[in-house]
């Protein structure tokens, strides 16, 4: 599952291309670190919450919906930088992980993995806390790598668009674009 392109592989392959590999193990940092407030949340607080109150979920859908079109934005109007250049971003670090932290926080995929797989491979008549442990702990590390490895083949890629640099951009920004419509039409959210 965390291996499958989605909102957090778009934002690492654009932030690889035009910030570097080391900026983006910030960037995973963040993703990794809300995927674990959302895991242990859902296993231990809220797991049965937002199956009964759909419409937090709801709130909680068109919230990734709006950071979505905005992250869309700012990749888009990134300067990509030259092949080569040794520039360095104005971007903070922190800035860096709070957009991976933000991103996978507000992915729904990420909200219906963890009650929807999770409890699978738990049985709750033992010490689920040893269990959920070892499977988080599972989870964050593959996740981390597979992300570091998007930013290392977007590393690659970045000598194929040098020509072009613009374009890794625009498709970031569309595929973000097109995954805040498919959040909407087909996640069931509504204005109300």
């Amino acid at each position: 599952m965390f291996i499958t392109p989605g909102t957090p592989r778009v934002v690492i392959v654009s932030y690889s291309m035009n910030y570097g590999i080391q900026k983006c193990i910030w960037t995973a940092l963040g993703d990794i670190t809300a995927n674990l407030f959302q895991a242990t949340l859902v296993i231990f607080v809220i797991g049965s919450f937002f199956s009964e109150n759909p419409e937090f979920l709801n709130i909680f859908k068109w919230v990734g919906v709006f950071y979505l079109l905005y992250l869309a934005y700012d990749i888009y109007n990134i300067r990509p930088k030259e092949i080569g250049s040794k520039n360095i971003s104005s971007k903070s670090f922190f800035s860096f992980f709070k957009d991976g932290f933000i991103v996978a926080g507000t992915s729904p995929k990420a909200w219906m993995f963890f009650p929807l797989i999770f409890p699978q491979f738990i049985n709750f008549e033992t010490n689920y806390s040893i269990q959920f442990l070892i499977l988080i702990t599972t989870y964050v590390i593959l996740d981390f790598l597979s992300l570091i490895g998007y930013a290392l083949m977007a590393q690659k890629l970045i000598f194929w668009i040098k020509a072009k640099p613009k374009i890794i951009n625009l498709i970031s920004a569309c595929v973000l674009l097109i995954i805040a419509g498919i959040i909407v039409f087909t996640q069931n959210i509504n204005l109300t």
